[in-house]
């Protein structure tokens, strides 16, 4: 397991960004939005998905994280320069917390989610959390939450993406409108 900050440094690609982000407490969600401008990249980065080409990092892009206090996931909304998603990469973690400078941090648990604007979800790295578990990296209880986290997103939240997607453009709207943390 490794720890993930928001701010998103292992993208090595990005040579200029800006990073804001509110913890939030309404009805219906409680935890951390951010929102990161990427405004330049030294390379676009791009994921193959079936025959075509999927831009998830370059100039202008901006990524929304969304991250539910006492949960066990996180998603990454990737979004082009017209604020249109490109692919929603949901991370399983074992846990979350605020490093002393204020920035949001997940411990990563190896399984992952992306979900693509067809509506099609593709579970991933599926392979590092059994080797992680194999090699005694983590505990029964840990692979079983993050199995049953991913399980959980796929027939509940990511059933109807396009319920999925206007919830993510109500959160984004909770931060837009609310002042930043940092």
């Amino acid at each position: 397991m490794y720890k993930c900050r928001l701010v998103y440094d292992e993208w090595k690609c990005m040579k200029s960004k800006e990073q804001k982000g509110k913890f939030i407490k309404t009805e219906d969600f409680v935890g951390y939005i951010g929102d990161l401008r990427i405004h330049e990249v030294s390379e676009k980065q791009i994921w193959k998905y079936r025959d075509k080409d999927i831009i998830v990092c370059d100039n202008q892009y901006r990524w929304l994280s969304i991250m539910p206090k006492d949960d066990f996931y996180c998603i990454t909304v990737m979004m082009n320069q017209l604020n249109e998603i490109q692919v929603c990469y949901i991370d399983m973690i074992e846990s979350q917390g605020i490093d002393e400078d204020g920035i949001p941090y997940f411990i990563d648990l190896y399984l992952d989610l992306v979900v693509y604007p067809t509506g099609e979800v593709i579970v991933d790295d599926r392979d590092e959390l059994e080797e992680a578990f194999n090699q005694k990296e983590i505990s029964d209880e840990q692979y079983e939450r993050a199995i049953k986290t991913a399980q959980k997103l796929q027939h509940d939240m990511l059933n109807d993406y396009c319920m999925f997607e206007k919830r993510i453009l109500e959160l984004r709207t909770l931060l837009d409108i609310k002042e930043y943390l940092f």
